[in-house]
């Protein structure tokens, strides 16, 4: 079994993170190499931020955004038809069963979405399928043990032990930034450039933006179901781990860093 359960859901809390990123704050590494003309493959689009970001830089090329959510698919359409993209489409599917024929895509790409897998070794295979010779599979993945925050808090450290806890039991990798070079090489790329890049949030803005977003995962998101279901925390857990979000947010200084490896591999 490939698909395991999405440990982050859908709440609106999960998709406040996913409409703030861009191909230039999340897909930094992979710029350089478009250009206008190419066709580009985004596996696990989400709402279609990245996506459509890069079918501004390839237009006119041909840019397809995949989802699992038809929820999140069609909320992606809406966006990119207000938004006067012609090249930019998005359709339902999955990683492991792209519904294109081999050697569709000048750049296949995907972000945070291995992390999220039961099998990342068998999702690159199949991105590297539909990616022509010569072409680049593109993958970014958080590692979260690589996290790092200041002021220390007992709660904080708790939350994001519970969050590791609850991935592992859900079949996914916490740890997938660090693990992608070895993922690609797994996967029969020979020639695959690794890197790493981090997003921080020390401002009064992003800490409010960043630890707010938490403390309501914790406390209204299906990862907050899912700690409780799976007994790994309690009702008064979450609660106080929200509270440390916003304690964190409300310091002056705060500063957090999210870690993140990439690769970029070779067809």
């Amino acid at each position: 079994m490939t698909d395991v359960p999405y440990t982050h859901g859908h709440h609106e809390s999960v998709l406040r993170s996913h409409r703030w990123r861009t191909a230039e704050n999340s897909a930094a590494y992979l710029l350089g190499h478009l250009h206008a003309g190419l066709s580009v493959l985004d596996v696990g689009c989400g709402p279609g931020t990245i996506t459509d970001d890069l079918a501004r830089l390839v237009a006119p090329g041909r840019v397809v955004g995949v989802d699992a959510s038809d929820e999140i698919i069609a909320a992606a359409r809406a966006d990119a038809a207000s938004a006067g993209l012609p090249s930019l489409s998005f359709e339902m599917g999955t990683a492991f069963d792209l519904q294109f024929a081999d050697g569709t895509f000048d750049v296949v790409h995907a972000h945070q979405l291995l992390q999220h897998v039961g099998d990342p070794v068998a999702a690159l295979v199949e991105m590297g399928r539909v990616c022509r010779p010569g072409g680049l599979v593109a993958a970014r993945d958080s590692d979260y043990p690589g996290f790092r925050y200041f002021p220390d808090d007992p709660d904080l450290a708790r939350a994001i032990s519970a969050y590791g806890e609850l991935t592992r039991r859900n079949g996914a990798n916490w740890d997938a930034g660090r693990r992608l070079l070895s993922w690609a090489h797994a996967a029969g790329f020979a020639a695959v450039t690794p890197s790493a890049s981090t997003w921080c949030f020390a401002t009064p803005d992003d800490r409010q933006w960043w630890g707010g977003l938490w403390a309501d995962r914790f406390t209204e998101s299906t990862l907050a179901e899912q700690l409780l279901d799976g007994g790994i925390a309690t009702v008064a857990d979450l609660t106080a781990f929200a509270a440390a979000w916003r304690r964190w947010a409300a310091s002056p200084d705060g500063w957090f860093v999210a870690l993140h490896g990439e690769v970029l591999c070779t067809r």
